[in-house]
């Protein structure tokens, strides 16, 4: 009988070691998911936000959806101003002359090493894709291009998507979205920077 509850003191300590265990391996687990996951997430949204500002350059308004996006990029051409010296004024300052070239986006599309075939795919999602939109609006009296892409933090943290994590992380929201731009404004800037 001695021996029956030795047995059982070992099975318990060893099954309470292994739920402490568990209980510090898995936080440890979700933020280390969390981080890769959100960094890959982000690159790629920084790479959609570079591609829709060769977009702009060459079109002058921002794509709202990624055929179009694709289909400028692999065929328009990127206007650059050069300024050079007035031959006919060497050396003032104050005399130059302006023309403009153009060259491939899709040389600067390979430059920065933009896969556009898969840019519209969330990372880690199974084949979900970023939510798109671009319009213009009235700001300050102005006509401008605004343009807005991202995604929910659930399609991409997979079975960390689950609200119950939120206690690893006051500030994890699965229902919350990543995204680049706003409809409302003239802003390109990151969810990820605030």
């Amino acid at each position: 009988m001695k021996n029956v509850f030795k047995i059982l003191i070992y099975l318990l300590a060893a099954l309470l070691a292994y739920m402490l265990y568990a209980s510090i391996k898995e936080p440890i687990k979700f933020q280390a998911a969390k981080q890769t996951r959100k960094a890959v997430v982000v690159k790629q949204l920084e790479d959609i936000r570079s591609a829709q500002e060769i977009y702009r350059s060459i079109t002058g308004k921002f794509a709202g959806d990624f055929d179009s996006l694709s289909a400028v990029l692999k065929t328009g051409e990127i206007p650059f101003l050069v300024i050079t010296e007035d031959p006919e004024f060497p050396g003032d300052t104050e005399k130059f002359l302006t023309d403009t070239i153009y060259e491939s986006a899709i040389d600067s599309i390979n430059a920065l090493a933009i896969n556009l075939d898969s840019l519209k795919y969330v990372p880690f999602s199974n084949g979900k894709t970023f939510d798109i939109a671009a319009d213009t609006l009235t700001y300050q009296s102005t006509l401008v291009n605004v343009v807005e892409v991202g995604t929910y933090w659930k399609d991409f943290m997979g079975k960390y998507a689950d609200p119950k994590y939120a206690k690893y992380d006051q500030s994890y929201e699965p229902a919350k979205r990543i995204k680049f731009g706003d409809l409302s404004k003239p802003n390109i800037s990151g969810s990820w920077d605030r």
